[in-house]
């Protein structure tokens, strides 16, 4: 005894690995392996966190898949594993609320598909427009688009916060001056049957340059196939490897980039291999190259 202070025996790990039928082999591996595992999760949750950082809606499996890609599978161990230990520390995002972005339920009127079994002949014979939401950091925001189908060209966009018809018209407007405007009585105007596009203010601009109007008779996105195409496309290929958008501003800075591109940077297989503006002016577009067998590849758009 020191004052108060009481020594007590000391007691080996041997001594105490036998009371509890175990041997100091296994203990020592047993801590050792606590340990590393441990270090292992925090090396885990530090890359969680960076990701999240960069693109905060970026889900679990995206994290999974990325971990194993940069430490490997032997390491990071399995995927229900690291989903349970993301959902251990609150880490797991919320289910996203759904988005829709065609209005149907409106009294406006809604128009009959015209564009059942016609191929566009020539630029501006069949425009296909759409809208498609864009998500950045803290929200989202809304992408209308109005697409030639002969030449699959976009032709007037309008990155936009919300889905008001005058943005539509804003992306149409844009469209009409890329053609030359004036009468376009041979041009097809074909979208869903979204307010947006019914309503007096959009037809009103469309019957003013004669543009002949067409709506799709259904929820298929077949019936609008050229429009969501050009939506996959730029998702696939560009937006969804991307971090998320720092804003409305940042988004639309580099959709523009995106766009300029596709228009006349990326060759189409759909056009043969040309690139969509060239095709709109004027460029013979070659023989659709898309395979026929079996499901096609992201890359054969």
């Amino acid at each position: 005894m020191t004052g108060l202070r009481k020594e007590f025996p000391r007691i080996s790990v041997k001594t105490l690995c036998g009371l509890f039928g175990m041997t100091p082999q296994a203990y020592y591996k047993k801590k050792k392996t606590l340990v590393s595992r441990r270090q292992i999760q925090d090396t885990m949750l530090s890359f969680v966190q960076y990701y999240r950082s960069k693109a905060p809606g970026i889900g679990g499996l995206k994290l999974y898949n990325e971990l194993r890609s940069v430490y490997g599978s032997g390491l990071i161990g399995g995927r229900d594993t690291f989903l349970n230990l993301l959902r251990s520390r609150h880490l797991m995002l919320p289910p996203k609320k759904p988005r829709h972005t065609t209005d149907s339920n409106h009294l406006y009127k809604k128009y009959p598909n015209l564009t059942k079994g016609i191929t566009a002949q020539y630029p501006n014979h069949i425009w296909v427009s759409d809208i498609t939401y864009i998500w950045i950091e803290g929200g989202v925001c809304y992408l209308h688009l109005i697409t030639d189908t002969y030449s699959h060209a976009v032709l007037g966009w309008v990155l936009a916060p919300g889905l008001q018809a005058d943005y539509t018209i804003q992306a149409l407007e844009q469209a009409i001056s890329e053609s030359g405007g004036g009468n376009l009585c041979g041009t097809i105007h074909h979208s869903d049957r979204g307010s947006q596009y019914a309503c007096d203010a959009y037809v009103n601009v469309l019957t003013g340059h004669h543009i002949r109007i067409s709506m799709t008779e259904s929820y298929k996105p077949t019936d609008n196939a050229v429009a969501e195409r050009m939506n996959g496309i730029l998702k696939c290929e560009w937006i969804y490897g991307m971090s998320l958008f720092k804003d409305e501003d940042d988004a639309r800075q580099q959709i523009a980039q995106m766009i300029d591109f596709y228009n006349n940077g990326r060759p189409h297989m759909s056009i043969g291999m040309k690139k969509p503006m060239d095709v709109y002016y004027g460029e013979v577009p070659g023989k659709c190259m898309w395979k026929k067998e079996g499901k096609k590849r992201a890359d054969d758009k």
